[in-house]
């Protein structure tokens, strides 16, 4: 015969022990709760650091100039070799594809940046200062791994700036 220790109790000492257990898990989810709170909140901070270092990424992007250079009419190009020629000249190279998402994967990583130096390369002069080019490649860190150590670069004091170079960041990737 199992005999349950609740039977042995009143009723009053029944109806204690599960306001004690109740109160019990309400600590519990509140300390559950303040830990999230804290973590959310780390998180927000993280964010805002981030938007920050970007923001003074995109401020070192340099501006198109405006300009005043129109394409010519037809009227004004004497003959297709001068249209070809002006119609070369106006045109823009096509920019090659973006990097992927990149994980942090050891087997992949080689691949990942010399796709992100090859776009860099063949677009000109839009990555005017090695911070830009830096702070670019670890745009595309969003995952696993790489997201949690561009995080950590974004965090240092200095972020993007932390690397002297270039090659300094190329070499500690």
């Amino acid at each position: 015969m199992k005999i349950d220790l609740l039977d042995t109790f009143s009723p009053q000492d029944n109806a204690w022990h599960h306001l004690l257990a109740l109160e019990t898990q309400v600590q519990s989810t509140q300390a559950s709760l303040a830990l999230h709170t804290k973590k959310l909140t780390n998180l927000c901070q993280s964010m805002e650091t981030i938007a920050h270092s970007l923001q003074t990424l995109l401020e070192c992007l340099p501006l198109p100039s405006p300009t005043s250079e129109t394409l010519p009419t037809p009227s004004k190009m004497s003959s297709p070799a001068c249209f070809n020629a002006t119609m070369m000249a106006h045109s823009k190279i096509p920019h090659p594809a973006l990097s992927n998402a990149y994980d942090g994967d050891h087997k992949t990583g080689e691949q990942f940046l010399q796709s992100c130096i090859t776009y860099i390369q063949l677009s000109g002069r839009a990555f005017a200062s090695d911070a830009l080019k830096i702070g670019w490649v670890l745009f595309y860190m969003k995952l696993g791994h790489a997201l949690t150590y561009a995080l950590q670069v974004f965090l240092r004091n200095g972020g993007v700036r932390s690397f002297a170079s270039w090659d300094e960041f190329e070499c500690e990737f």
